[in-house]
């Protein structure tokens, strides 16, 4: 299974966002956080602003939405352009018409759980994704330390995936770095984002490099 490589913005200089998307040219998308300060605590970017990053980003644009009421929102970030759209289970009403409305817009549909959430509850509706996100530090801020106790989730997530014999990701996103990235791939995780452990260093593409070799040593390979 491919390593995917999603570096956030949220640790981008957001003064000058295209010279900063550029930095990540080498990635596999870009991660955009949008936050409403009412999911989360935090205020971040609005469609508006995804939709010119979308328009100037060298990779595809992979959005996390950390809002309320995604089922009347998240399309529009697909209408956008958005290459990935991920809402969170705890706050849509009815993931499965989201995600089916998400991937006829052209858009990969993706479902996020908050560190406390189990995914037992959405094993059944794998097919319906074409990605879990795995939250590994709680959601609306970067630069938080990864959540060993993440682990045996991305496990069984991974697991059934296998079992089903489907071809959907699994993202990771909070703490990913140097010194986490394997173990996490090794649970199963291939999507990796990672904040200020690109945008902090001064070889963006090196660390992004980097990142990708540590992973490609753990992960997980589905069963034939």
């Amino acid at each position: 299974m491919d390593v995917v490589i999603s570096p956030s913005i949220l640790s981008a200089d957001f003064t000058n966002l295209e010279r900063e998307l550029g930095r990540i040219s080498s990635a596999d998308f870009a991660h955009v956080d949008v936050m409403d300060n009412h999911f989360v605590p935090n205020l971040t970017l609005g469609l508006p602003v995804v939709e010119r990053i979308v328009q100037v980003s060298p990779v595809p644009v992979d959005t996390h939405l950390m809002i309320e009421d995604p089922d009347r929102w998240a399309p529009g970030f697909a209408e956008a352009g958005a290459a990935s759209v991920t809402f969170h289970a705890e706050a849509a009403q009815a993931p499965v018409r989201l995600a089916r409305e998400l991937r006829r817009l052209g858009a990969r549909a993706g479902v996020a759980l908050r560190p406390a959430t189990p995914v037992e509850p959405f094993l059944d509706l794998l097919a319906e994704v074409d990605m879990v996100l795995v939250m590994t530090v709680e959601p609306g801020f970067g630069g938080q330390s990864f959540i060993e106790g993440t682990l045996p989730k991305i496990r069984r997530a991974r697991a059934a995936i296998e079992a089903a014999g489907l071809d959907v990701w699994v993202q990771v996103d909070g703490g990913v770095s140097a010194a986490t990235i394997e173990r996490a791939a090794h649970a199963g995780a291939n999507v990796f984002v990672a904040g200020s452990a690109v945008y902090g260093s001064d070889d963006a593409a090196g660390r992004i490099e980097e990142l990708r070799t540590l992973a490609a040593g753990h992960t997980h390979a589905p069963r034939a």
